[in-house]
């Protein structure tokens, strides 16, 4: 938590997958500093490019997608975010972040709890061993890009 030891904000990353392709993909600091790491999760949750993107496939298709899933390796965070009753932990948490509670409530998103050995954002939020770092690569077939050969997707899984 606090990655930044200036300003001690955390740091929010996220890959979206379609077709078992990384679509697109983000790396940011967060702007508020939190106070614990179910906040730090519950403020990364990508919810807002989530619903976007749905609307997109929606407009290229014109079909209705399922609700995208969003993979967080917080438990308290996902419980926090189907939860609507305000908690003594959480009540500092600014409203504005309780845009991931609403559209839960209304299925656009779906939370699904992913164990942090397969979070695949960490590429993008922590610094990382070189087997961790290598494993996490072939998971998104950056792999098989580095060393020249074709592509491939299946090492995501069902729940990508």
């Amino acid at each position: 938590m606090g990655g930044d030891i200036d300003g001690r904000r955390s740091t929010s990353g996220m890959l979206f997958f379609l077709g078992g392709c990384a679509i697109t993909w983000q790396s940011m600091k967060q702007r508020i500093v939190v106070l614990s790491t179910c906040e730090a999760e519950y403020v990364a949750a990508a919810c807002c490019q989530a619903v976007w993107l749905r609307r997109l496939l929606r407009e290229v298709t014109g079909e209705e997608p399922r609700a995208p899933v969003l993979r967080v390796d917080n438990s308290s965070a996902i419980e926090l975010a189907k939860n609507p009753v305000l908690h003594d932990r959480s009540k500092h948490i600014d409203i504005r972040f309780h845009y991931i509670r609403e559209c839960v409530a209304g299925g656009q998103v779906v939370l699904g709890h992913v164990h942090t050995a397969q979070q695949l954002a960490d590429l993008l939020t922590k610094p990382l061993g070189q087997r961790r770092l290598a494993q996490l690569m072939v998971k998104i077939g950056v792999e098989e890009l580095i060393r020249g050969d074709q592509p491939r997707t299946q090492g995501l899984g069902e729940e990508y």
